[in-house]
């Protein structure tokens, strides 16, 4: 007989062979039950036993002599062989308290361990027990979901929603990720029971957003948590962008539309989690530096300052981390004009080496992120923008090429002035630093020891200051042999 194609790994016979020896029935059950029919890859094998889940984990470790973790305050335990991972498990049925997602469990049969299931798609299970192994459990009529493309919960919405709240996000998330629609009787509960998302963790909430901005498509999440009501209490600044406001005949753009049209723009370049929170953030402040000039129109001025600076603190209550990834998303959301605006301008070599000088090597991020950004609805417009982006960047190459200007070090550090003329820490050292990086960034003299050293000697006389010795160029760093390089 042929053997049943998602249940053709060993180990699947051999928990077979496991829980008819003891009696017990046991039920792939899940993800990867759903994730075949969607043909979509699956590591996730959860395995639901009418009994002890932590009984028949140990034998299957002793057979396939693989490591056991076991859970006991749980009652689940892991095996590990062969690249597989399983997780068992006893059926159960669960109660909640109204202040508390974490349930009150006991034993129960599979229906049971069914019905406490998030979605129908998420209820089906493969019978691995002798002959019915194989046979697909489906009481809630998950496969009809699937075929079309449902996302529905197996008993009441409300409890469902109201017992686990974190269960709204994963409805979101899975109808974003799979491009679901979420049915309307589901619907509806999660917009009557969105306030209970207050006592999830922001740990546990931010998985799942950061799920959605992951999707294919996110502005699809975006708006799902819009209109239930649940961006609001999670993520007020996002829900803050929302709208159009108009004084006769101006209005602005509704800047929560034209972001999810920048965060599928960039969702479609590149899979980089934080380049993606970069465009969810970067007009982040525009309701706090709204303002209506009669003369121009609506002005958002220095909203990328400002947004900037918003950054560490939507982090930090998100939960977010707030080391390198929060760094470069900051980054990124303070230089997002500034191609933008390079490219209405002449295209100049000193702008050019200031942006690579900024951007680092987050410039080509920071490059896609702006062409992200343009969103007009007039062809003309957007392949104008794209043409002088790519002369901008025609312009970067040059020009690092030439002078080495990514993530520079000026040549004339704060301790070869001090050594020069003997100069304790003082602003004078700053001033002259700074006036011999910009004269680099400007063109006036090249990225060179000799004429940075001979800039500042001047600079210091005007400044009355006298020398008392000479410091030579540091020697460069040898290059690496090809031995080495190899390495």
């Amino acid at each position: 007989m042929e053997e049943f194609a998602p249940l053709a790994n060993p180990v699947f016979r051999k928990i077979s062979r496991i829980v008819d020896s003891l009696g017990v029935e046991a039920y792939v059950v899940g993800g990867y039950v759903r994730d075949y029919y969607l043909r979509r890859p699956s590591t996730d094998i959860d395995v639901v036993v009418v009994g002890s889940g932590i009984e028949v984990a140990e034998a299957l470790g002793r057979e396939v002599k693989g490591k056991v973790s076991v859970f006991k305050t749980f009652g689940t335990a892991m095996v590990r062989a062969h690249g597989t991972e399983v997780e068992f498990v006893g059926a159960r049925k669960e109660s909640y308290t109204h202040d508390s997602r974490k349930p009150i469990v006991e034993a129960g049969t599979l229906e049971d361990d069914q019905c406490r299931r998030d979605f129908t798609i998420n209820a089906m299970a493969w019978c691995l027990n002798g002959d019915r192994f194989g046979e697909l459990v489906d009481p809630f009529d998950g496969m009809f979901d699937l075929e079309d493309c449902i996302i529905r919960t197996p008993c009441d919405p409300d409890i469902t929603f109201s017992d686990d709240p974190l269960r709204m996000m994963r409805a979101v998330r899975f109808a974003t990720q799979l491009g679901f629609t979420i049915e309307e009787d589901t619907f509806d509960a999660i917009v009557r029971n969105k306030e209970r998302i207050k006592i999830v963790s922001k740990e546990r909430i931010i998985v799942e957003l950061n799920k959605i901005i992951l999707s294919p498509v996110p502005s699809m999440g975006f708006d799902l948590l819009h209109m239930t009501g649940l961006l609001e209490l999670i993520f007020p600044e996002m829900e803050r962008l929302c709208g159009v406001e108009r004084v006769g005949n101006h209005a602005h753009k509704d800047n929560f539309r034209h972001t999810l049209k920048v965060l599928d723009n960039v969702a479609r370049k590149s899979d980089d989690l934080w380049l993606r929170w970069a465009a969810v953030l970067h007009d982040i402040a525009k309701p706090l530096t709204k303002a209506y000039d009669r003369k121009i129109g609506w002005t958002f001025h220095q909203h990328e300052v400002l947004g900037s600076k918003m950054v560490r603190d939507i982090f930090r209550r998100l939960k977010l981390p707030l080391g390198e990834p929060m760094k470069f998303v900051q980054k990124l959301v303070y230089l997002h004009l500034r191609p933008i605006i390079l490219s209405e301008d002449m295209v100049t070599d000193s702008a050019v080496r200031r942006l690579l000088f900024e951007a680092g090597d987050d410039v080509e991020q920071l490059m896609t992120l702006c062409e992200a950004d343009i969103t007009s609805g007039i062809d003309a417009k957007v392949k104008r923008y794209l043409a002088n982006f790519e002369l901008v960047r025609r312009k970067m190459k040059d020009l690092e090429e030439r002078d080495r200007v990514r993530n520079f070090q000026p040549p004339i550090t704060g301790d070869i002035i001090m050594k020069c003329y003997a100069l304790q820490p003082c602003s004078v050292i700053g001033e002259i630093k700074e006036v011999i990086k910009n004269a680099i960034l400007d063109g006036d003299i090249r990225n060179d020891y000799a004429e940075a050293y001979a800039l500042m000697e001047r600079l210091a006389t005007d400044r009355g200051l006298t020398k008392v010795c000479d410091v030579p160029a540091p020697e460069p760093e040898p290059e690496p042999s090809p031995e080495e390089a190899i390495e």
